[in-house]
């Protein structure tokens, strides 16, 4: 049975973190569920589509908007695939964004799951980009610490330069940043001499921590910058008591991911992002 949920209570959340878990079992790897926009729900739209069988949830698909983006991901229990649950949850979700005005989604697939290619290719989806989704288990090696360099919370003042600075970084319009903080999330300045040349997300979930949008001036890269950031955000994240960091990066970043894996993190999987049209 289907259900659009307006926020999630302990319930909810308990049974979608066991089908996680069993998913991932099977499948490995790991799915992008963005703990901390789930714990997080406001309650005034039906951002999640739920399958029960029962008392037993065996389909989940969540959606997430990112200013003018919105992604969409779920999972269906191996135990009852191919009955076309996530068919029923992907076309649910799709009108819900679909009524909100939205005329695509992106849909996050991972690589490996057959399924949810087919599924995604099906309706009609193309692959807009692809990412790495890695991960540190291990606190990083000590390394060098820039003085001049420093992290703070972003104030709403910073938008305008964050904005350029995500755009520059990710070659598409960055808008409205701070509509991406869910419950718990940190957006960070990084400075240098007290000038803004970086940002980054931090989010939270029962046992670690995500990196995104991590950008630097392109006219301080080069310098150690990024290295000496991340690894002050991770070195803090396993201080505090974590287990883990996760990190996406776009599959032909090759830059980018010598950076990460030099600094203790390792491929889970590749996550291929559809654009799909919702038909509205």
């Amino acid at each position: 049975m289907l259900e659009l949920a307006r926020g999630l209570d302990h319930r909810r959340l308990d049974a979608i973190a066991a089908l996680e878990a069993d998913v991932v079992a099977v499948d490995g790897g790991r799915l992008k569920l963005e703990w901390g926009a789930l714990t997080g729900r406001p309650g005034d739209t039906a951002d999640d589509a739920l399958w029960w069988s029962g008392e037993r949830l065996v389909g989940f698909m969540g959606i997430y908007s990112f200013g003018s983006d919105v992604e969409i991901t779920g999972m269906v229990d191996p135990g009852a695939r191919r009955e076309g649950i996530g068919s029923r949850l992907l076309n649910a979700v799709l009108s819900e964004c679909g009524r909100r005005g939205h005329h695509d989604v992106l849909l996050i697939v991972p690589r490996a799951s057959r399924g949810g290619q087919l599924l995604a290719q099906a309706r009609g989806g193309q692959i807009e980009h692809s990412e790495y989704a890695l991960i540190m288990t291990d606190p990083p090696a000590a390394g060098s610490i820039d003085p001049a360099v420093s992290l703070r919370a972003a104030d709403p003042a910073d938008a305008p330069v964050l904005e350029r600075l995500l755009t520059v970084a990710f070659d598409h319009p960055a808008t409205a940043v701070f509509s991406r903080l869910a419950a718990g999330d940190q957006l960070l300045v990084v400075e240098r001499d007290a000038a803004v040349i970086g940002t980054l997300r931090v989010t939270s979930d029962v046992d670690g921590a995500g990196v995104y949008g991590f950008a630097i001036d392109p006219d301080h890269q080069g310098r150690g910058i990024g290295r000496d950031v991340l690894r002050r955000v991770c070195a803090a994240e396993f201080a505090r008591g974590g287990r883990r960091v996760h990190l996406e990066v776009e599959a032909d970043n090759a830059r980018a991911l010598g950076l990460y894996t030099s600094l203790g993190f390792r491929p889970e999987n590749i996550e291929d992002y559809y654009r799909i049209s919702t038909g509205g």
